[in-house]
């Protein structure tokens, strides 16, 4: 049984939105199946407001393989950029799930945006969305867009957390580059679920356990590699020589505490972390602007976060 909204959440309308999603909370996601999530995630996208108007939107590919990409820039002025990795449990989410999210971002920030729309599971099981998240970083850091000037920072949300953390573990490990930073918001960093948040919120806040559960098996087969720190970097022996890390988590989320953990254990490894767990916030607040003030303020927060470290990193 889900936990009772008492206090209520951080503002009426995030409350109302948990109520009407534990009326109805749907079929899980194991039961819908990967192609009705997708059909039903681009309803979603088209419903929703567009994000604010940018002076250059453009698709192309990046890398080595190809991996398809969409650029934003809020002026021509060089500037320093963000790769992000968008989240959906590493099976849904794409470019229009997350594109408000990153003309937010481009605007907040003054930063030029490339989002990635890497290759997902279960048609590309793991590691192939790493190796795309890693290549788009590598594109970044070559300087064929001779549109940035400044530190490359890797940002992500929920499994998109899960891969830029991952990206960035690569990167040490092979010798770089590494970004200049990491943004990760309310990222998966233990694939085996084993922290207690993800049972104490296993349901009734929007995401479930189950949910993430099923993404889990769709990206990594085998459960007995879910533990393996090239799926899960919370399991990474030595998390040292990281870039200056963002991590910020949701009160009433499952991930909760995998992300609180991996913030805690990138402190201990002496990797310059700042660390905010938002309280009274669900999971996916960075898309719930539109829905409630509340999710909206806390996003600007992570938009701020951004600018600190570019000051800190640039």
């Amino acid at each position: 049984m889900a936990e009772p909204i008492t206090p209520p959440l951080a503002d009426a309308e995030l409350t109302a939105f948990i109520e009407a999603l534990r009326q109805d909370p749907g079929p899980p996601a194991r039961d819908v199946g990967v192609a009705e999530l997708r059909r039903a995630q681009r309803l979603r996208a088209e419903a929703r407001p567009s994000g604010p108007g940018l002076a250059h939107v453009e698709d192309l590919t990046v890398g080595s393989s190809g991996v398809r990409a969409r650029l934003y820039r809020p002026s021509a002025a060089l500037r320093p950029l963000v790769v992000f990795l968008h989240g959906g449990m590493w099976t849904i989410g794409d470019l229009e799930s997350h594109d408000r999210a990153c003309r937010r971002l481009a605007l907040r920030t003054g930063t030029a945006v490339l989002s990635v729309d890497f290759r997902r599971a279960p048609e590309y099981p793991w590691p192939v969305a790493v190796d795309d998240g890693v290549d788009a970083i590598r594109w970044a850091a070559s300087g064929e867009d001779g549109g940035v000037a400044g530190p490359v920072v890797v940002m992500g949300d929920s499994s998109g957390g899960n891969l830029a953390a991952l990206a960035c573990l690569r990167l040490r490990d092979e010798g770089g580059p590494l970004p200049a930073a990491q943004v990760l918001v309310y990222p998966n960093t233990d694939l085996t679920l084993s922290c207690p948040s993800a049972r104490s919120k296993a349901t009734g806040w929007g995401l479930t356990t189950d949910d993430v559960a099923w993404g889990a098996e769709q990206w990594v087969a085998d459960p007995s590699r879910r533990a393996d720190p090239e799926v899960s970097p919370l399991y990474a022996a030595d998390l040292s020589g990281l870039p200056p890390t963002v991590v910020v988590t949701a009160e009433h989320d499952p991930l909760r505490d995998e992300g609180d953990a991996y913030a805690a254990r990138l402190a201990a490894a002496n990797v310059s972390v700042r660390h905010r767990c938002e309280v009274g916030m669900i999971h996916g607040f960075l898309t719930l602007d539109t829905l409630s003030p509340a999710a909206a303020e806390a996003g600007e927060r992570v938009f701020a976060d951004v600018v600190d470290l570019l000051a800190l990193v640039g």
